[in-house]
């Protein structure tokens, strides 16, 4: 995963200057990593402070003292584990010694009596008790382990760790740091190393700098770590660590390394072991001067606590992350929080992390695989928005290029819309107020909305759908109620009560009936416009659209022109999850593909019926996913120009199969949620016109941030919404024209009302959506109690 800089010879990095290595460094730094510095918000556990080893220079290791614990109990663990969870932790780091049973009758005593043979055993325990009972993830530093171990604590900690230090021998002999401690013995370390390795575990080590090494001695080490890393891939960070010398050890009095051997450490541990390693340095050993740790090549600060103090270095307290942000950014980087398992290792967790673990660390993630910092997502009510505007720094080039780009109305590359949906700090203002800009350009202060009724007439579905709670069939009772099947009396009646209502259209969208044909879907149409004429009808996604031409023989554009003769208005596009077959082979395996989907819609289009567009993002995709979805969209609407908006549709997690299993993210996050509609209005430009934000997927303050950041509609009343509805989402059934208007005039836009088409309705149609009497109850026939809804459209038509 590293690629090393090889004209760095061990001898032109001892030869060259400070300010040589620095800049090649920081070059080669940004080069791999950006702008962004992370950190890690943890609490630290020690479990036990006692060990077999003798450090001279260690303050962490005590003896065993008459009524002192020699470990932590499970309570208290617990204690201090959810004291974390409080302060919005995602890691718990436990510290101990190495083998303290194999020294003190104390150690041996304790485990005892709770039952358990080794500090090993109690260290699983105290993972899985941690992961039962809170939502953290436990980082192990548990000293030189064998490969069993490493394999158990594999199945209970996402990540482990242990700092090789140095690889000196000399440094073992008496006189030196580790002389009478058997476990920092070079080979002992590298041979843990080596089997962490092959048991695909992340895995942090590092340097301990001012301990008696020498230069050549630290160049050494990192080549050891990068042979490691090129066979291996699992060294996800290396540390550089400088001494600190500390009260009552034996080398209370020995001379700390001054600023510039740590600088030119990190520096080489960058140019030797490349721009893609994550090299950390903590902030609170180095107080006064941490921010030129980052012109050396650090990425990453490593864990901060907002709980407990480090345990290993007392005497040196945590920066307030405040600060880190704003110390961060006065160097150029903007801060950002990871978790134990660094991002490309949580978008690999397949191959890194226990199945087991997998569920607990997706949902402390966001797409880019980084922290999910803030409880926030789609569908949930009653929750604050975390703070995305307004975050101190400067935007970086790539996103400035990218806006322009865009602004020019200028096609940009996926690399480049992935850049805009990845925006963090200062980029997320830029990104959001250059679409607003268009959107002012493009379509004005006006914010539309359509009075709209859902008709979904089956929730009856023979696909499989991994994110769908809508749909009914064996294993879906304990969903969202039983199976229906709506006879066409109804439909005709929810119809004409949403006309009484206002209404200018019905939307009608249901399963794949495995009974249905292509006639029920004229059947649907032919019942609406029946009952009344003037209503607009948008029904049937391409997966529909499909299904019923497929059923009948027909090709596409026959069926649509069938569709379209018997009253059929436009086409939602949905069922358009991400236009990517990797992401469609997660969610909907038996579904159209990507060229599928698209060639209904362009069928559509070529029969003169209009469609919107759609994505559902939040699950298991990527930005590259999202970036192709888009630029898919924009060349199909550069052919044919018949998209009449675009809907991000943000993933409501709380009862889609995919969730429950484990399998998916916890929907997109605030911030991806609000960049989604500003990239789309700046990838789209000037192609599709309007952007719409879902009420019932955002809430009130999702809704108001969209529309500040290039949405310009509000999409549908939505009398009886349900689909979002079966997945949990807490955002209601219908929001009325009195709350749409008063929700867009708080944002000092003007509200009106428009057709499926972007026209204006009739002003009766207007008067009579504010004097909307309340729905009549639904009535849902069951789906085995009903007529054949094949003969009955049959005899219909």
């Amino acid at each position: 995963m590293t690629s090393p800089a090889s004209a760095w010879t061990a001898h032109a990095l001892l030869q060259a200057s400070l300010e040589e290595l620095l800049e090649a460094a920081s070059t080669l730094r940004d080069s791999g990593r950006g702008h962004l510095l992370t950190y890690s918000r943890k609490v630290f556990v020690p479990l036990t402070q006692l060990c077999r080893d003798v450090c001279h220079y260690c303050t962490f290791a005590k003896s065993p003292r008459a009524g002192a614990p020699a470990y932590l109990s499970l309570e208290r663990v617990l204690e201090i584990a959810r004291a974390g969870e409080q302060a919005g932790c995602t890691e718990v780091l436990f510290t101990l010694g190495d083998k303290p049973e194999l020294r003190h009758d104390a150690a041996r005593a304790a485990l005892a009596a709770m039952g358990y043979a080794t500090t090993i055993d109690y260290l699983v325990a105290a993972c899985e008790a941690v992961l039962r009972e809170t939502s953290l993830l436990p980082h192990v530093n548990p000293g030189v382990t064998t490969r069993e171990e490493l394999a158990r604590l594999r199945r209970v900690s996402v990540s482990q760790g242990m700092m090789l230090e140095s690889g000196s021998e000399r440094l073992c002999a008496r006189g030196g740091a580790h002389f009478g401690s058997p476990d920092k013995a070079p080979s002992v370390r590298l041979d843990a190393l080596r089997a962490a390795g092959e048991l695909r575990i992340p895995f942090t080590t590092g340097l301990l700098v001012g301990i008696g090494e020498t230069r050549e001695e630290r160049l050494q080490d990192l080549l050891r770590i990068r042979d490691l890393q090129a066979e291996f891939g699992h060294i996800q960070e290396v540390i550089v660590q400088n001494f600190r010398a500390k009260p009552d050890t034996k080398w209370a009095g020995r001379p700390e390394p001054d600023l510039d051997e740590l600088l030119w450490t990190i520096a080489a541990a960058r140019l030797v072991l490349g721009p893609d390693m994550n090299i950390q340095a903590p902030p609170n050993l180095t107080p006064a001067d941490y921010p030129r740790l980052v012109e050396a090549g650090i990425n990453d600060w490593g864990g901060v606590s907002p709980v407990t103090p480090d345990h290993v270095n007392p005497e040196a307290p945590w920066p307030h992350i405040a600060s880190l942000r704003e110390r961060t950014a006065k160097v150029g980087k903007t801060l950002v929080e990871r978790t134990p398992v660094y991002p490309e290792y949580v978008l690999e967790m397949a191959r890194w992390v226990d199945p087991a673990l997998q569920p607990a660390l997706r949902r402390a993630v966001d797409t880019d695989g980084l922290a999910r910092v803030h409880g926030w997502s789609p569908g949930l009510a009653n929750l604050s928005v975390p703070t995305i505007f307004g975050l101190a720094g400067a935007t970086t080039s790539t996103v400035r290029e990218a806006v322009a780009q865009a602004v020019r109305g200028d096609t940009l590359s996926e690399d480049q819309v992935a850049a805009l949906l990845r925006a963090r700090g200062p980029d997320v203002d830029a990104v959001c107020e250059a679409a607003d800009g268009l959107r002012r350009e493009a379509v004005g202060d006006t914010v539309r909305y359509v009075v709209t009724r859902n008709i979904n007439y089956t929730n009856v579905c023979q696909h499989r759908c991994t994110f769908c709670a809508f749909s009914k069939g064996r294993g879906h009772a304990d969903l969202r109620g039983p199976a229906y099947d709506l006879a066409l009396e109804e439909v005709a009646r929810r119809t004409r009560e949403a006309w009484d209502r206002g209404a200018v259209e019905v939307c009608m969208q249901g399963g794949i009936h495995p009974g249905y044909t292509g006639e029920n879907y004229l059947a649907f149409v032919r019942a609406v416009k029946e009952a009344v004429p003037q209503m607009h009808v948008h029904a049937f996604s391409p997966l529909e659209v499909s299904h019923g031409a497929q059923t009948l023989g027909l090709s596409l554009e026959a069926f649509l022109e069938r569709l379209r003769d018997a009253g059929l208005g436009s086409l939602p596009g949905t069922a358009a999850e991400i236009l990517h077959d990797e992401v469609r082979a997660a969610l909907c395996p038996d579904k159209l593909d990507t060229d599928g989907w698209l060639r209904v819609i362009e069928a559509a289009h070529r029969v003169g019926l209009k469609t919107t567009s759609t994505i559902m993002f939040g699950h298991v995709e990527r930005a590259g996913h999202v970036a192709s979805h888009l630029l898919r969209l924009r060349e199909l609407q550069a052919r044919t120009g018949g998209i009449t908006e675009f809907v991000p549709l943000p993933f409501v997690h709380m009862e889609a199969p995919l969730y429950r299993k484990g399998l998916a993210r916890r929907g997109p996050t605030y911030r991806e949620s609000v960049l989604m509609h500003a990239v789309a209005r700046l990838v789209l430009h000037p192609l599709i016109p309007n952007v719409q934000v879902s009420w019932v997927k955002l809430g009130l303050e999702g809704v108001r941030a969209a529309l500040n950041a290039g949405a310009n509609d509000l999409g549908g009343t939505l009398m009886n919404e349900s689909i979002s509805r079966a997945a949990g989402t807490q955002h209601g059934q219908e929001f009325d024209p009195h709350r749409m208007d008063e929700v867009i005039r708080g944002l000092g836009r003007e509200p009106r009302q428009r057709t499926t088409l972007y026209a204006d309705p009739a002003n009766e149609r207007v008067l009579a959506s504010y004097a909307a009497q309340p729905l009549s109850d639904l009535l849902l026939t069951p789906a085995a109690r009903r007529p054949n809804q094949i003969l009955f459209a049959t005899q219909a038509a």
